[in-house]
């Protein structure tokens, strides 16, 4: 096997479909001196699957200050390092952008491997305008502090991206609708997986069809589509 050079690599992994595994990532994922990823049960799963056993280290949001420190000490002497999440890319709503800036502080070694990212497969699926995007992740918990985000995006000139859970996901439609407008959205959920579901309409029908449904299960991702432009003037 190639000998790899000294450094960090961003490693992203499937997001379901254990297929989307890359050679590039397995290779890579073989021969680091160490994994540094969210859950070692959930990447401990993948690297089953494919045979390889680096020692795995814990980084994530609520350890990340006291990790990160650990982890730069044995870049800067030398040891190879892959960031992995519980799913996709790193570094999307993760810790992993604080690693990856230190690195570059620092001047570490940094290599990115690209491969699957629920946002921008989301955004595929949903047939909505892919020439502008803004991904926003999550919205907040309450109530109050959802419409005040919500306000603030309602006149951004681009789809709109977000990752939501079932328990949420009729609330954030039915305020969506409410301060966005009622506009073109998707429902993406266990993308790339064996239930794989894309359920499209506006808002307020999808917010209704939620309600109704209950909660689904999988991870979820909406899509909605940019605000109306205004008429031109006569």
């Amino acid at each position: 096997m190639t000998k790899i050079k000294n450094g960090l690599f961003v490693v992203a992994t499937p997001i379901g479909n254990l297929g989307d595994m890359s050679a590039r990532a397995q290779e890579i994922l073989t021969t680091v001196d160490k994994i540094a990823c969210e859950d070692t049960r959930v990447t401990g799963k993948l690297l089953s699957r494919f045979s390889i056993n680096p020692p795995m280290i814990v980084y994530h949001d609520h350890n990340a200050s006291k990790v990160r420190p650990v982890l730069l000490a044995d870049l800067k002497q030398g040891v190879t390092i892959a960031l992995v999440s519980d799913a996709g890319t790193p570094a999307i709503s993760d810790p992993g952008y604080k690693l990856i800036q230190a690195c570059i502080k620092y001047n570490i070694s940094l290599t990115v491997l690209p491969g699957a990212n629920a946002a921008l497969t989301g955004l595929v699926q949903s047939g909505l305008p892919t020439d502008r995007f803004f991904f926003q992740g999550y919205l907040p918990v309450k109530s109050g502090a959802r419409l005040s985000e919500l306000e603030e995006l309602s006149g951004v000139p681009a789809t709109l991206i977000f990752y939501e859970n079932g328990k949420r996901l009729a609330k954030s439609l039915s305020a969506m609708a409410s301060v966005l407008g009622d506009r073109h959205a998707a429902v993406a959920r266990e993308l790339t997986k064996l239930h794989e579901e894309v359920r499209r309409g506006l808002l307020s029908g999808l917010a209704a069809e939620y309600c109704e449904a209950g909660a689904p299960k999988g991870e979820i991702v909406v899509v909605v589509s940019p605000p109306e432009l205004p008429p031109p003037p006569d």
